[in-house]
Protein backbone atom coordinates (compact mmCIF):
# COMPACT_ATOMS: atom_id res chain seq x y z
CA UNK A 1 0.00 0.00 0.00
CA UNK A 2 2.60 2.68 0.94
CA UNK A 3 4.53 1.61 -2.42
CA UNK A 4 1.26 2.60 -4.36
CA UNK A 5 0.89 5.62 -2.48
CA UNK A 6 4.55 6.82 -2.69
CA UNK A 7 4.03 5.61 -6.69
CA UNK A 8 0.91 8.21 -6.69
CA UNK A 9 2.83 10.76 -4.89
CA UNK A 10 6.01 10.47 -7.73
CA UNK A 11 3.63 10.44 -10.85
CA UNK A 12 1.69 13.20 -9.74
CA UNK A 13 4.94 15.50 -8.86
CA UNK A 14 6.25 14.09 -12.64
CA UNK A 15 3.95 14.96 -14.47
CA UNK A 16 2.32 18.31 -12.89
CA UNK A 17 1.12 20.65 -15.23
CA UNK A 18 3.36 23.73 -15.93
CA UNK A 19 1.10 26.95 -14.40
CA UNK A 20 0.76 28.60 -17.92
CA UNK A 21 0.46 32.60 -17.75
CA UNK A 22 -0.09 34.60 -21.17
CA UNK A 23 0.32 38.44 -21.58
CA UNK A 24 -2.21 40.10 -23.66
CA UNK A 25 -2.70 43.81 -25.01
CA UNK A 26 -5.52 45.95 -25.33
CA UNK A 27 -6.34 44.82 -29.29
CA UNK A 28 -9.58 42.92 -30.33
CA UNK A 29 -7.62 39.76 -31.38
CA UNK A 30 -5.55 39.71 -27.90
CA UNK A 31 -8.46 40.23 -25.96
CA UNK A 32 -10.89 37.84 -28.39
CA UNK A 33 -8.24 34.76 -27.82
CA UNK A 34 -8.48 35.64 -24.17
CA UNK A 35 -12.39 34.93 -24.03
CA UNK A 36 -11.81 31.99 -26.14
CA UNK A 37 -9.42 29.96 -24.11
CA UNK A 38 -9.72 31.23 -20.42
CA UNK A 39 -10.05 28.24 -19.22
CA UNK A 40 -6.76 26.79 -20.46
CA UNK A 41 -4.95 29.78 -18.70
CA UNK A 42 -3.64 29.86 -15.06
CA UNK A 43 -2.65 33.68 -14.68
CA UNK A 44 -3.63 36.99 -17.06
CA UNK A 45 -0.80 39.49 -17.08
CA UNK A 46 -2.46 42.28 -19.59
CA UNK A 47 -0.56 44.83 -20.31
CA UNK A 48 -2.66 47.64 -18.93
CA UNK A 49 -0.44 50.23 -16.89
CA UNK A 50 3.12 52.31 -17.55
CA UNK A 51 5.01 54.45 -15.08
CA UNK A 52 7.09 58.00 -16.10
CA UNK A 53 10.22 58.62 -14.17
CA UNK A 54 8.42 60.75 -11.30
CA UNK A 55 6.61 57.53 -10.36
CA UNK A 56 3.38 58.28 -11.62
CA UNK A 57 1.34 55.33 -12.82
CA UNK A 58 -1.17 55.38 -15.45
CA UNK A 59 -3.52 53.17 -17.34
CA UNK A 60 -6.43 51.30 -16.48
CA UNK A 61 -8.18 47.42 -17.34
CA UNK A 62 -10.84 46.41 -19.77
CA UNK A 63 -13.96 45.76 -17.75
CA UNK A 64 -14.47 43.08 -20.29
CA UNK A 65 -11.74 40.89 -19.50
CA UNK A 66 -12.06 41.70 -15.80
CA UNK A 67 -15.15 39.39 -16.36
CA UNK A 68 -14.37 36.80 -17.76
CA UNK A 69 -11.76 36.42 -15.54
CA UNK A 70 -13.72 36.46 -12.97
CA UNK A 71 -16.07 34.22 -14.44
CA UNK A 72 -13.33 31.34 -15.43
CA UNK A 73 -11.46 31.78 -12.17
CA UNK A 74 -8.40 33.46 -13.84
CA UNK A 75 -6.14 35.75 -11.46
CA UNK A 76 -5.27 39.29 -13.08
CA UNK A 77 -1.72 40.46 -12.60
CA UNK A 78 -1.28 43.33 -14.90
CA UNK A 79 2.04 44.50 -16.34
CA UNK A 80 3.49 48.20 -15.02
CA UNK A 81 6.03 48.96 -18.01
CA UNK A 82 8.63 51.42 -18.56
CA UNK A 83 11.24 51.13 -21.37
CA UNK A 84 12.83 54.76 -21.38
CA UNK A 85 16.24 54.28 -19.60
CA UNK A 86 16.28 57.75 -18.41
CA UNK A 87 13.31 58.03 -16.70
CA UNK A 88 14.34 54.13 -15.41
CA UNK A 89 17.25 56.02 -13.64
CA UNK A 90 15.29 58.44 -12.49
CA UNK A 91 12.38 56.28 -10.85
CA UNK A 92 15.28 54.50 -9.48
CA UNK A 93 17.31 57.23 -7.59
CA UNK A 94 14.32 59.75 -7.01
CA UNK A 95 12.90 58.53 -3.21
CA UNK A 96 9.34 60.56 -3.79
CA UNK A 97 9.09 58.46 -7.45
CA UNK A 98 9.58 55.14 -5.74
CA UNK A 99 6.81 56.19 -3.17
CA UNK A 100 4.61 57.23 -5.36
CA UNK A 101 4.93 54.16 -7.85
CA UNK A 102 4.35 51.70 -4.83
CA UNK A 103 1.52 53.49 -3.58
CA UNK A 104 0.13 53.30 -7.15
CA UNK A 105 0.37 49.75 -7.33
CA UNK A 106 -1.19 48.71 -3.89
CA UNK A 107 -4.03 51.40 -4.59
CA UNK A 108 -4.80 49.51 -8.08
CA UNK A 109 -4.54 46.14 -6.31
CA UNK A 110 -7.54 47.21 -3.95
CA UNK A 111 -9.47 49.12 -6.68
CA UNK A 112 -9.54 46.00 -9.42
CA UNK A 113 -8.58 42.83 -6.76
CA UNK A 114 -6.13 41.87 -8.74
CA UNK A 115 -3.88 39.43 -7.04
CA UNK A 116 -0.34 41.81 -7.56
CA UNK A 117 1.42 43.12 -10.38
CA UNK A 118 4.69 42.06 -12.68
CA UNK A 119 7.16 44.72 -13.61
CA UNK A 120 7.99 44.89 -17.00
CA UNK A 121 11.75 47.62 -17.05
CA UNK A 122 13.30 47.23 -20.16
CA UNK A 123 16.30 49.04 -21.38
CA UNK A 124 17.69 49.18 -18.06
CA UNK A 125 21.69 50.23 -18.01
CA UNK A 126 24.02 47.93 -16.47
CA UNK A 127 25.30 50.36 -13.51
CA UNK A 128 21.92 50.27 -12.49
CA UNK A 129 21.28 46.74 -11.97
CA UNK A 130 21.61 47.12 -7.69
CA UNK A 131 19.01 49.96 -8.49
CA UNK A 132 16.29 48.01 -9.94
CA UNK A 133 17.25 45.21 -7.41
CA UNK A 134 16.52 47.86 -4.83
CA UNK A 135 12.99 49.09 -6.02
CA UNK A 136 12.18 45.67 -6.49
CA UNK A 137 12.94 44.56 -2.56
CA UNK A 138 10.64 47.25 -1.45
CA UNK A 139 7.86 47.08 -3.78
CA UNK A 140 8.01 43.10 -2.94
CA UNK A 141 7.59 44.14 0.76
CA UNK A 142 4.71 46.68 0.34
CA UNK A 143 2.77 44.01 -1.74
CA UNK A 144 3.52 41.14 0.72
CA UNK A 145 2.43 42.62 3.40
CA UNK A 146 -0.96 43.59 1.90
CA UNK A 147 -0.88 39.97 0.64
CA UNK A 148 -0.45 40.54 -2.76
CA UNK A 149 2.37 39.31 -5.24
CA UNK A 150 4.96 41.01 -7.48
CA UNK A 151 6.62 39.67 -10.24
CA UNK A 152 8.79 40.67 -13.08
CA UNK A 153 9.78 40.06 -16.55
CA UNK A 154 13.72 40.17 -17.50
CA UNK A 155 15.44 40.00 -20.45
CA UNK A 156 17.40 36.58 -20.41
CA UNK A 157 21.20 37.32 -19.89
CA UNK A 158 23.05 34.61 -20.38
CA UNK A 159 26.34 34.19 -20.30
CA UNK A 160 25.84 37.29 -17.85
CA UNK A 161 28.83 39.32 -19.86
CA UNK A 162 29.26 41.10 -22.97
CA UNK A 163 30.50 38.95 -25.85
CA UNK A 164 33.22 39.90 -28.45
CA UNK A 165 31.06 41.79 -30.72
CA UNK A 166 29.72 45.85 -30.91
CA UNK A 167 26.13 44.47 -30.88
CA UNK A 168 27.11 42.11 -27.98
CA UNK A 169 28.20 44.58 -25.96
CA UNK A 170 25.45 47.05 -26.93
CA UNK A 171 23.04 44.40 -25.95
CA UNK A 172 24.54 43.49 -22.56
CA UNK A 173 24.99 47.58 -21.60
CA UNK A 174 21.54 48.36 -22.18
CA UNK A 175 19.71 45.26 -22.13
CA UNK A 176 20.62 41.78 -20.33
CA UNK A 177 23.07 43.48 -17.88
CA UNK A 178 20.50 45.34 -15.65
CA UNK A 179 19.00 42.01 -13.88
CA UNK A 180 20.76 40.56 -11.04
CA UNK A 181 18.73 37.69 -11.16
CA UNK A 182 19.63 36.08 -7.29
CA UNK A 183 18.76 39.46 -5.69
CA UNK A 184 15.39 39.90 -7.86
CA UNK A 185 14.82 36.16 -7.01
CA UNK A 186 15.44 36.62 -3.41
CA UNK A 187 12.09 39.74 -3.74
CA UNK A 188 9.35 38.44 -5.86
CA UNK A 189 7.27 35.92 -6.41
CA UNK A 190 8.16 34.77 -10.01
CA UNK A 191 10.35 35.73 -12.57
CA UNK A 192 9.32 35.25 -16.14
CA UNK A 193 12.49 35.25 -18.37
CA UNK A 194 11.69 36.47 -21.58
CA UNK A 195 13.12 34.05 -23.43
CA UNK A 196 12.32 35.54 -27.05
CA UNK A 197 13.34 38.04 -29.31
CA UNK A 198 17.01 36.08 -29.52
CA UNK A 199 16.86 37.64 -33.42
CA UNK A 200 14.65 40.75 -33.99
CA UNK A 201 15.06 43.92 -36.35
CA UNK A 202 18.39 44.17 -35.31
CA UNK A 203 19.72 41.13 -36.18
CA UNK A 204 20.17 38.89 -39.71
CA UNK A 205 17.04 36.37 -40.02
CA UNK A 206 17.15 34.06 -37.25
CA UNK A 207 15.13 31.85 -34.65
CA UNK A 208 13.20 34.03 -32.51
CA UNK A 209 13.60 31.82 -29.72
CA UNK A 210 16.30 28.99 -31.02
CA UNK A 211 16.13 25.89 -28.46
CA UNK A 212 20.00 26.17 -27.71
CA UNK A 213 19.97 29.46 -26.73
CA UNK A 214 16.62 29.19 -24.77
CA UNK A 215 18.32 26.11 -22.87
CA UNK A 216 21.46 27.94 -22.31
CA UNK A 217 19.77 30.69 -20.55
CA UNK A 218 17.01 28.95 -18.63
CA UNK A 219 20.14 26.74 -17.03
CA UNK A 220 22.56 30.37 -16.86
CA UNK A 221 19.06 31.46 -14.96
CA UNK A 222 18.85 28.41 -12.49
CA UNK A 223 21.92 29.10 -11.14
CA UNK A 224 20.43 31.79 -9.31
CA UNK A 225 16.39 31.40 -9.18
CA UNK A 226 14.61 28.32 -7.86
CA UNK A 227 12.90 26.36 -10.25
CA UNK A 228 9.67 27.10 -8.99
CA UNK A 229 10.21 30.62 -8.94
CA UNK A 230 11.41 30.64 -12.73
CA UNK A 231 8.89 31.01 -15.58
CA UNK A 232 10.49 30.35 -19.35
CA UNK A 233 9.15 32.25 -21.85
CA UNK A 234 7.69 31.15 -25.15
CA UNK A 235 6.98 33.18 -27.83
CA UNK A 236 3.73 32.50 -29.68
CA UNK A 237 4.60 35.31 -32.71
CA UNK A 238 7.22 35.67 -35.74
CA UNK A 239 9.27 37.84 -37.49
CA UNK A 240 9.11 38.62 -40.83
CA UNK A 241 12.56 39.68 -42.20
CA UNK A 242 12.65 42.09 -45.91
CA UNK A 243 14.68 44.54 -47.31
CA UNK A 244 13.34 48.19 -46.15
CA UNK A 245 13.21 51.07 -48.59
CA UNK A 246 16.92 52.49 -48.60
CA UNK A 247 17.55 55.36 -46.21
CA UNK A 248 19.70 58.34 -46.81
CA UNK A 249 21.08 55.84 -49.61
CA UNK A 250 21.92 53.28 -46.81
CA UNK A 251 20.63 49.35 -46.78
CA UNK A 252 17.85 49.46 -44.71
CA UNK A 253 17.20 45.60 -44.20
CA UNK A 254 14.14 45.30 -41.49
CA UNK A 255 11.62 42.87 -39.93
CA UNK A 256 8.27 43.12 -38.63
CA UNK A 257 6.18 41.35 -35.91
CA UNK A 258 3.92 38.56 -37.37
CA UNK A 259 1.09 36.78 -36.31
CA UNK A 260 -0.05 33.27 -37.98
CA UNK A 261 -2.58 35.49 -39.78
CA UNK A 262 0.54 37.06 -41.41
CA UNK A 263 1.73 33.65 -42.14
CA UNK A 264 -1.30 31.78 -43.37
CA UNK A 265 -1.43 34.69 -46.11
CA UNK A 266 2.04 34.46 -47.22
CA UNK A 267 1.24 30.82 -47.98
CA UNK A 268 -1.46 30.97 -49.52
CA UNK A 269 0.46 33.84 -51.76
CA UNK A 270 3.86 33.00 -52.58
CA UNK A 271 3.39 28.91 -51.53
CA UNK A 272 6.88 28.46 -49.93
CA UNK A 273 7.82 25.59 -48.57
CA UNK A 274 7.82 25.43 -44.95
CA UNK A 275 11.08 24.19 -42.69
CA UNK A 276 11.88 22.88 -39.49
CA UNK A 277 15.19 23.50 -38.25
CA UNK A 278 16.43 20.23 -36.20
CA UNK A 279 18.84 22.48 -34.12
CA UNK A 280 16.88 25.26 -33.24
CA UNK A 281 13.59 23.68 -33.41
CA UNK A 282 11.67 26.32 -34.79
CA UNK A 283 9.26 26.82 -38.32
CA UNK A 284 10.77 28.73 -40.97
CA UNK A 285 10.42 29.62 -44.49
CA UNK A 286 11.36 32.09 -47.22
CA UNK A 287 9.79 33.59 -50.36
CA UNK A 288 10.48 35.98 -53.12
CA UNK A 289 8.39 39.15 -53.93
CA UNK A 290 9.76 40.94 -56.59
CA UNK A 291 13.77 39.71 -56.94
CA UNK A 292 14.48 39.78 -53.01
CA UNK A 293 14.25 36.45 -51.03
CA UNK A 294 11.91 36.96 -48.06
CA UNK A 295 12.43 35.07 -44.70
CA UNK A 296 9.97 33.79 -41.96
CA UNK A 297 10.18 32.78 -38.20
CA UNK A 298 8.12 31.75 -36.19
CA UNK A 299 6.32 29.37 -33.32
CA UNK A 300 4.08 27.05 -34.49
CA UNK A 301 2.18 24.24 -32.69
CA UNK A 302 5.15 21.73 -32.89
CA UNK A 303 7.85 24.57 -31.41
CA UNK A 304 5.49 25.41 -28.67
CA UNK A 305 5.43 21.76 -27.72
CA UNK A 306 9.43 21.21 -27.87
CA UNK A 307 9.59 24.57 -25.48
CA UNK A 308 6.88 23.10 -23.19
CA UNK A 309 8.64 19.65 -22.92
CA UNK A 310 11.64 21.89 -21.57
CA UNK A 311 9.60 23.62 -18.94
CA UNK A 312 8.04 20.02 -17.75
CA UNK A 313 12.13 18.31 -18.35
CA UNK A 314 13.22 21.40 -16.11
CA UNK A 315 10.92 21.48 -13.32
CA UNK A 316 10.22 24.93 -14.14
CA UNK A 317 6.95 26.90 -12.27
CA UNK A 318 5.52 27.03 -15.97
CA UNK A 319 5.95 28.99 -18.86
CA UNK A 320 4.86 32.63 -19.88
CA UNK A 321 3.97 33.25 -23.46
CA UNK A 322 3.95 36.76 -25.31
CA UNK A 323 0.96 37.53 -26.57
CA UNK A 324 -2.08 36.05 -26.93
CA UNK A 325 -3.79 36.88 -30.21
CA UNK A 326 -1.20 36.05 -33.31
CA UNK A 327 -0.75 32.48 -31.77
CA UNK A 328 -1.17 29.11 -33.30
CA UNK A 329 -4.69 27.99 -32.76
CA UNK A 330 -2.86 24.21 -32.12
CA UNK A 331 -1.46 25.10 -29.33
CA UNK A 332 -4.41 25.31 -27.28
CA UNK A 333 -5.13 21.34 -28.14
CA UNK A 334 -1.52 21.06 -25.97
CA UNK A 335 -2.79 22.60 -23.15
CA UNK A 336 -5.92 20.93 -20.02
CA UNK A 337 -8.61 22.96 -19.31
CA UNK A 338 -8.62 24.26 -15.48
CA UNK A 339 -10.39 21.31 -13.13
Amino acid sequence: MKCIILLLLFSSFAFAQPKALFYMTNSTDSVKSFSEHADKIDVLVPAWYWVDGNGLVWGGPNPEVLQTAAAHHVPVMPIVALMNQGDLHKLFTTPAAREAFIAALLSECKRFAYTGFQIDFESVNWTDHDLLSSLVADTATALHNQKLQLTIATVPNAPGFPGKSDYSHWLYANWRGGYDLKALAQSVDLICLMTYDQNTRWTPPGPVAGYPWTVANVEYALQFVPKEKLSMGIPIYGYHWYAGSPANDKPNPTADYVGQRDIDQYLAAYHPSVQWDPTDRTAWFYFYRDDTREWVFYTDKRSFEERLNLVRERGLEGFCSWVLGPEDPQIWTLLPAHK
